[in-house]
Formats: structure tokens, C-alpha cells, sequence
């Protein structure tokens, strides 16, 4: 094979020699194809196909047998006779290929004899009417609320009246004379004292009704429409109520109950150390004075134990001024507490701000106060003012 070809001119060679080759040789490989058949169809209607398929199929029915009517003493009443439905003649299939013709109408046969039929039973027929079903019966107690009811039933209308009375009476003749008032029973008297009365013409009672009926109480056609509800709903039992609770003591009555026991207990122990020791005199003031610093920490300690919270309005406004004797060991003389000066207020106000310094004194002081020993001459008697706005020492 020369060099000069290329793979893709023997490609293309190989293919046109492929083509050619089936050419020549593809007309010897063949088979036989099966031939069609073909078949004439006509169309036909759904009833004339039903009209063929009973003329092929049916024969002809013999007439229906009549029963022989047994002899009753009554001549029967003829009833109207049913006509028997006319056999079907056998007809000969038409070629499927030619479209049918129409069935041909068949006269009816003539009317059988019905003389000798037996007579229907006639039904019974009852006057009464069979009683109509019950309707039933809801309890007002379900009832949700009001609902629209419409009344069909023919019940009588009330005439219109122009009086309202308790008994209905029926209208008078035209005739009869109509009287204004209506005459009451008159009790039964004895004959003897039954006066001659004059004979009075007879009167009819004026037309009347129990109820006014206007126009809008009757719609038209006969229809009642209920408004208003056929019956009320039980109302609901009324919650119980509950029992108001005791209110909390107020923080104030506690507190002044503390206080009294407080001051009781506080006046036992001053009697009791008043009557163990014995009376001294006051020492005279000696040695150095007391710094600021120990003022302000004795002010600190009876502050913690002054209440103030249980004391009313006008007594936050009273300022005491409470002098006490003071024992060596740092305690105060209880029975030495006393008010030498107050400010603002009058009476029970001023005595229930001195009992609380008092209190304060008393509860701060039974584990002593934080005083230097060394100057007990100056801190023998204190005196304390006692201001809600700020305590001070002197």
C-alpha cells in the first residue's frame, strides 16, 4: 500500500465499496410479505341492529291463556282488559352488506273476549284519618335562645274588638241591641223581697276578646312568626362568695406591742437595780473631755436601737431631749431616764417620742455602751437629743 494514503481516504474507500457491494448483491436476500385482507363494513344504527339480532333470534309466543272466571252470584264488573304485546314475526337475515330495511308495523290482533276476567279487589277506603305522628316535645331548659318559628296550621283568627274583656263573647246579631255595660250575676234574693221590676228589653254584651290583635300580630297567610324565644335558659347558679380574709396585722400594731413589752420589761429592770444599788450622788465631771469621735460612736450604738417607724406623724415632728445617769461598767441608769426638754408637738405625740428614745436607751445599753473608762467623769450623765431629722450628743 502506497504511503501516500491517508487513514481517512481508506475510510471513505472501504464505504463506497460497501454501498456498492449491497447494491448488486441486496436485491437476492429478500422474503415474502404476507397479503393483506380486506373487508367490506356497512354501518348500521343501534336499532336496527337490535331489529336483526330479535327477528333472528325470537319466535313467535303463543297468546296468553285467559283463566276461566269462577261463578259468583254477583255479575262481575268488567275491567279494562291489557292488551297482550304482538308476537314478533320471524324475519329472514339481510346480507350484511346491503343496509336492512325497516321492520314492518304489524297490525295489533283484535281485542280477546274479557267478559270472562276476573274483577279487581276493590280497596278499602276508612272515614277516619290515621292519627298524625307526635311531635316532639324539647325542654325549655335547652332551649339556647330565641328562634324563628313559623306556624302553618290553620288556627282561627280572633276577631277584631273594641273592647278588651277577661271572658271572650261572641258578636250579637245585628238586630240585637248592644248594651254598654255588661250585667254582672246578681246574687239570688228571696221571692218576697223581690221588688216588681219593670220588664226591660233584652240586650246582648258588646263583641270582645281577651287581647288587642293588631295588624302586625298577623302576617299574612295565616304564618305565626315567633319572635321572642319558646323558653328561657335556666340562669346559672350565682358563684358563692367569698369570705373577705382577715387583713394582716399592720407592721405598726406589732410594733407597739414589742414597745409595751419592751417598757415592761424595761421598768422591771430599772425598779430592780434601783432598789440593789444604793443612791449616789453624781460624780463630778474629772479628767479629759470626750473626742468626736467617741460621741459618734455612742450616737451610733443608741441610733441602731431607735425606732422610728412605729411613731405617727406628729410625733416624727417632736425633738426630746433625754438625760441619763451611767453606771461604770458602760450601762445606763434606767431609772434615771427623764425628759428634760421637747420641741414641736403637744401630749401624746411628746410622750411617745420620749418612750422611744427611752426604748432605745434602754435595749442598746443593757450590753453597754462603748465608753473609755478613764473619763467616766464625763460621761457619767449623757444627755441625748433625740431629733427624727438627726440625733446628736451632748
Amino acid at each position: 500500500m502506497p504511503e501516500s494514503l491517508d487513514k481517512s481516504t481508506i475510510i471513505s474507500g472501504a464505504g463506497h465499496l460497501g454501498l456498492i457491494g449491497w447494491a448488486l448483491v441486496g436485491g437476492i436476500i429478500h422474503w415474502d410479505t404476507p397479503t393483506e385482507t380486506v373487508t367490506n363494513v356497512s354501518m348500521i344504527s343501534g336499532d336496527e341492529y337490535a331489529a336483526l339480532v330479535s327477528n333472528s333470534t325470537q319466535e313467535a309466543t303463543p297468546g296468553p291463556e285467559v283463566p276461566e272466571a269462577p261463578e259468583t252470584p254477583e255479575p262481575p264488573e268488567v275491567a279494562e282488559p291489557e292488551t297482550p304485546e304482538p308476537p314478533t314475526p320471524e324475519t329472514e337475515p339481510q346480507p350484511s352488506e346491503a343496509p336492512p330495511p325497516r321492520a314492518a308495523e304489524v297490525a295489533p290482533d283484535e281485542a280477546p273476549d274479557t267478559s270472562a276476567l276476573e274483577p279487581l279487589p276493590e280497596a278499602e277506603v276508612t272515614e277516619t284519618a290515621p292519627p298524625a305522628p307526635e311531635a316532639p316535645v324539647s325542654d325549655p331548659d335547652d332551649t339556647p335562645g330565641a328562634s324563628l318559628v313559623l306556624d302553618s296550621s290553620k288556627r282561627p283568627k280572633e276577631r277584631p274588638a273594641q273592647r278588651v274583656a277577661p271572658t271572650p263573647a261572641v258578636a250579637p246579631e245585628p238586630d240585637a241591641a248592644v248594651d254598654s255595660e255588661v250585667a254582672e250575676a246578681a246574687e239570688p234574693t228571696p221571692a218576697e223581697e223581690e221588688p216588681a221590676q219593670e220588664a226591660q228589653e233584652d240586650t246582648a254584651p258588646e263583641a270582645a276578646n281577651t287581647e288587642i290583635v293588631t295588624e302586625a300580630e298577623e302576617p299574612a297567610g295565616g304564618e305565626v312568626v315567633a319572635l321572642a324565644p319558646t323558653g328561657s335558659p335556666r340562669p346559672k347558679s350565682r358563684p358563692a362568695r367569698r369570705t373577705p380574709e382577715a387583713e394582716p396585722a399592720r407592721a405598726e400594731t406589732s410594733q407597739e406591742t414589742s414597745d409595751a413589752i419592751a417598757d415592761a420589761v424595761a421598768d422591771a429592770v430599772s425598779e430592780g437595780q434601783a432598789a440593789s444599788e444604793p443612791a449616789t450622788s453624781a460624780p463630778s465631771r474629772s479628767g479629759p473631755p470626750m473626742t468626736a469621735g467617741e460621741k459618734d460612736a455612742l450616737r451610733v450604738s443608741v441610733q441602731q436601737c431607735w425606732n422610728v417607724g412605729s411613731l405617727s406623724t406628729d410625733a416624727l415632728r417632736v425633738t426630746v431631749t433625754v438625760l441619763v445617769a451611767m453606771n461604770e461598767n458602760g450601762t445606763p441608769d434606767n431609772g434615771s431616764i427623764r425628759m428634760t426638754d421637747s420641741e414641736g408637738g403637744s401630749g401624746d405625740a411628746v410622750r411617745q417620742a420620749f418612750e422611744a428614745a427611752r426604748r432605745a436607751i434602754i435595749r442598746c445599753g443593757a450590753r453597754g455602751f462603748p465608753l473609755p473608762a478613764e473619763k467616766y467623769g464625763e460621761w457619767a450623765e449623757i444627755e441625748m437629743v433625740f431629733n427624727p431629722e438627726k440625733m446628736r450628743i451632748k
